[in-house]
């Protein structure tokens, strides 16, 4: 399927390079979703500003975010900003789901939270041990183990414990999306999965003109 036939939407934002809805001026291309014929509706935009207003968990959530962003702008890590955010947001219980694999990681991680004073509770994706001809898998994913992971027993395993503010390090595409799903607390990403890029995904993208242009064809 060429990329034409995908184009039913029309151009958004990922056709766009100018940026000017950054609001430090410039042009607008004329597929903007700011201004112009393709704009984003008036009732839309009204409407998620209304959310914020009146919800003041939302509302906070988007401050403190913003303070966080600019107060160390290009200055922090993510794993500090995530500690830094949980702190201004007034948390103290933290929960991560971790991939089995990245199980390293996720003690580092462990002991820099419990550094900076949260309580934390980490469930690896392994965890129960659920045989995946439970579920009916396909024979194949013997491959990589006999046990399935399960976001959903880490999810609610979190919820049980009361985590404020829970964080995925390194879950499979789809299995993350499953946590995020039945996750009570809200949830960020620490860690996010590449087996080939060593968890560096957005690396392909630099290079979809070059190494990686064999995924274009």
């Amino acid at each position: 399927m060429t990329e034409e036939k995908n184009t039913r939407y029309g151009k958004s934002c990922g056709d766009c390079s100018l940026k000017s809805c950054d609001g430090k001026g410039g042009m607008y291309p004329d597929f903007c979703l700011t201004e112009g014929p393709q704009a984003l509706s008036e009732d839309l935009i009204n409407e998620a500003v209304m959310t914020y207003l009146n919800d003041p968990g939302d509302l906070a959530f988007a401050q403190i975010s913003a303070f966080v962003e600019a107060e160390k702008y290009g200055k922090v890590t993510r794993l500090e900003e995530i500690a830094r955010f949980a702190e201004k947001m007034g948390y103290e219980r933290l929960g991560i789901a971790t991939c089995v694999g990245l199980l390293y990681e996720a003690r580092q991680a462990v002991k820099y939270f419990r550094h900076k004073g949260f309580d934390v509770f980490c469930v690896s994706c392994k965890a129960g041990a659920i045989p995946k001809e439970k579920l009916s898998m396909d024979p194949v994913c013997q491959e990589t183990g006999p046990n399935i992971c399960n976001p959903i027993l880490q999810a609610k395993a979190l919820n049980e414990k009361k985590s404020q503010f829970n964080i995925v390090m390194g879950l499979c595409v789809g299995h993350d999306s499953l946590f995020y799903k039945y996750s009570e607390a809200p949830v960020t990403t620490l860690v996010t999965k590449d087996r080939v890029l060593g968890h560096n995904p957005a690396a392909v993208l630099y290079q979809l003109g070059s190494y990686y242009s064999k995924l274009m064809k």
